[in-house]
């Protein structure tokens, strides 16, 4: 049956709108929430709506609501892809919210949903565009192709600097290499060489440090949005520090010998004060008794010089 173009038009019409498109860009990982609402608001929580993935290509189930019951809840038939990350925001059924929360997307999430009322009078579509922007991570366990964990070592180190390296071997799609700081800072390193095996990259950097610290080789394969990293530890007594030590040793020893010779003119002018005091206390005391030494006897004498000793007073 041939179609009047008038028909044809209002079929089109129909279609713009009552399937508004809407296009979300989000970062891999981040969460994003698809938005759905019939045009009549009505309360869906006694209703039916299906979330699709890809309608026209490799459809995918996203999420289905019937009267209360949906996936991981009375429902089965979701995509495994999907399986724990898709939720519903049901307090706001009532106010005919069928939106759905992605969590923790990924680029594999990218493309077209379908927001599908297909019981309403008449029945609704709407159309959401996502797309997913990969970033750099560890994709070690996702992608058979990500490159392992770089090797690094010390090839020579002397008193106030050392040649790290990083290597990788039999990498693809082909790595980059850099050397970054604990910060992060991006070090100026050798030019990086490489060879090919097989089709399979051999990179190698090297770089100098002459600060003692933390030093990370970073590994991105662009391809594949790949990023690992390994870190060595590098210890350098450099002579700047040498320098400080003597002079803070020196310091010490400087402050002990002022010390001691302080401590030295404090005594002798302590003696000096005392001791012929002390002498002219004992030679008078024993003056006075020389008249009468003769009757005193040995351990009387004895006792009162050690009573002068120990500052009792005069006899």
């Amino acid at each position: 049956m041939n179609l009047s173009p008038v028909l044809i038009i209002l079929s089109i019409f129909a279609v713009i709108t009552n399937g508004l498109s809407h296009k979300l860009v989000v970062e891999e990982g981040q969460d994003v929430v698809l938005p759905c609402s019939p045009s009549t608001k009505e309360n869906l929580e006694e209703k039916l709506f299906d979330w699709k993935k890809d309608e026209n290509k490799d459809r995918k189930e996203v999420f289905f609501y019937m009267e209360g019951k949906y996936y991981g809840n009375g429902k089965s038939g979701q995509d495994k892809q999907f399986e724990g990350r898709v939720s519903h925001f049901n307090d706001e059924l009532r106010n005919g919210n069928a939106s759905i929360k992605i969590r923790k997307t990924k680029v594999a999430d990218s493309g077209v949903y379908t927001c599908i009322f297909p019981k309403l009078e008449p029945p609704q579509k709407f159309h959401i565009e996502l797309v997913v922007e990969p970033v750099f991570k560890d994709r070690s366990g996702e992608n058979p192709a990500a490159s392992p964990e770089p090797y690094t070592r010390t090839l020579h180190q002397t008193q106030d600097r050392a040649l790290l390296q990083c290597e990788v071997r039999g990498a693809s799609p082909e790595p980059k290499l850099e050397w970054r700081d604990s910060s992060g800072k991006l070090l100026h390193a050798e030019e990086a060489q490489r060879s090919i095996t097989e089709g399979k990259y051999n990179p190698t950097i090297q770089i100098n440090v002459t600060k003692s610290g933390e030093y990370h080789c970073v590994l991105k394969q662009e391809g594949i949005h790949h990023n690992i990293s390994a870190k060595t530890f590098v210890f350098i007594s450099e002579k700047v520090c040498e320098d400080s030590s003597v002079k803070v040793l020196n310091g010490w020893i400087g402050w002990m010998a002022f010390g001691l010779a302080v401590g030295a003119v404090v005594m002798a002018a302590v003696l000096t004060l005392c001791i012929p005091a002390l002498r002219y206390r004992v030679i008078d005391f024993l003056s006075r008794l020389k008249p009468q030494r003769d009757q005193i006897q040995m351990n009387g004498v004895n006792e009162n010089i050690a009573m002068i000793a120990r500052g009792d007073g005069d006899p």
